[in-house]
């Protein structure tokens, strides 16, 4: 176990965070950080949950997204290899308890960052507040975009952006959702979503199967 442990410092996470963090701050990062796996569809973090860590993606990805009351929800981003989670962030600095839902999409490593650690390292190192202030930037802009397509864009177009954004994140054209799970996510129902699929499919843009979409180059 400890062969396994120190082979990932000394050759997995240099690969990742080399070029990002300075040598100091590495070296701290192995005794002050943990890392995790989590299998896919497993929810790290809850609406009402305290947040204790900061996550770094290592290898996979996670799908953050708010939830109403009723349980509808809506798609903000995904958190991509080299990146954090912003509200995550905030959370943990503020000590609310979180106000968004990350769930693995696929089987994913990430750097356990402890909240003990992130204000000292504000002050400490300059390569982590750049990390932490561009990480802000771009999930402010992925929520923008967000609330751009709710606000611009007919529900078929972001139907598209939406499938091209979860075939981008998992790297593959074939996405492991029902018809359901999808309207889900886009805050509509599956009867719509379902014929905007048809429709799709007739335009061979995609293919449809059992809980499966196919993305075809067309699209």
């Amino acid at each position: 176990m400890f062969y396994e442990y120190a082979y990932i410092w000394k050759m997995i996470l240099p690969a990742h965070f080399k070029d990002i963090f300075e040598p100091a701050l590495l070296e701290e990062m192995e005794s002050k950080t943990e890392i995790k796996t989590v299998k896919a569809g497993t929810t790290i973090l809850d609406v009402g949950q305290i947040v204790r860590i900061m996550p770094v993606i290592l290898s996979g990805s996670l799908r953050v997204s708010r939830t109403d009351e009723e349980g509808r929800e809506i798609l903000l981003y995904y958190i991509n290899p080299d990146e954090s989670c912003a509200m995550t962030f905030t959370c943990c600095m503020e000590h609310f308890p979180s106000e968004i839902k990350a769930v693995a999409e696929d089987d994913t490593e990430f750097l356990a960052v402890p909240v003990q650690v992130m204000n000292e390292w504000l002050t400490k190192y300059p390569t982590w507040k750049s990390f932490v202030m561009k990480t802000i930037r771009s999930r402010f802009n992925d929520m923008l975009r967000t609330i751009d397509q709710i606000a611009f864009q007919k529900l078929d177009e972001r139907l598209v952006t939406y499938l091209k954004e979860k075939s981008r994140a998992t790297g593959s054209t074939l996405i492991n959702l029902s018809h359901e799970q999808i309207a889900t996510e886009l805050a509509t129902s599956r009867v719509v979503i379902s014929r905007l699929l048809k429709r799709l499919e007739n335009d061979k843009k995609v293919l449809l199967y059992r809980n499966q979409v196919k993305l075809l180059n067309a699209l």
